[in-house]
């Protein structure tokens, strides 16, 4: 569902009863629309990190259903600070919320039905995650990796040579069949990116 200024995918993860919310990056009236369609009970938002573009819609939702917002450590502080999520360079009202009331940690994470993954996968930024529903086959990998392309690193935080050692050493770790839902774009494989993304090709 993409959502704000720029577009950012938020993704709903939904059984026949629960869902989860990740990257909310604005117009929070189309998720909760969606979440009240599908008859289901938000039980969390999941950012993979916290750049303005993926932000956007956390206090509305959170607020609307009395749910708490997880995010890694190294990023807590930016959900309070414009001028660290990146909204005071843009042309818009600064994006400021309350803190996350759980950090994200890598390892295995279980919200109710639902199980899953979470590995840090800095470089785009310094606490960007990405949540792996091994179950499934598929990975959300927020601005790391997309289709033919990774995330910018010239923001604060970013760094080129993390970045690629985050998406070969750990996305590029998973099977080739995993399909990849990325913070902007289309959606990819695992095994596609390691042939055909110019920007990190797998080595042999």
């Amino acid at each position: 569902m993409p959502l704000g200024a720029l577009g950012t995918n938020c993704y709903i993860i939904y059984n026949e009863q629960e869902a989860l919310i990740v990257d909310p990056g604005g117009e929070a009236d189309k998720v909760i629309n969606f979440i009240e369609k599908m008859n289901v009970k938000p039980l969390a938002i999941l950012l993979t990190h916290a750049h303005f573009d993926h932000i956007g819609g956390v206090e509305a939702i959170r607020t609307h259903y009395h749910i708490d917002v997880y995010l890694h450590n190294e990023e807590a502080h930016w959900l309070e600070e414009p001028s660290l999520n990146g909204s005071t360079a843009f042309e818009r009202e600064p994006i400021k919320t309350a803190p996350p009331e759980h950090a994200l940690k890598p390892g295995k994470m279980k919200l109710s039905s639902f199980e899953f993954d979470v590995i840090h996968t800095p470089g785009h930024s310094p606490g960007s995650v990405s949540f792996i529903f091994a179950e499934h086959g598929f990975i959300m990998s927020g601005d790391v990796l997309f289709k033919q392309g990774v995330g910018r690193t010239d923001l604060r935080g970013g760094n080129m040579q993390t970045l690629e050692n985050s998406i070969r050493n750990k996305l590029y770790q998973l099977a080739a069949t995993y399909i990849v839902y990325p913070g902007h774009g289309t959606f990819t494989t695992i095994g596609a990116e390691k042939v055909e993304n110019p920007f990190v090709p797998a080595m042999e």
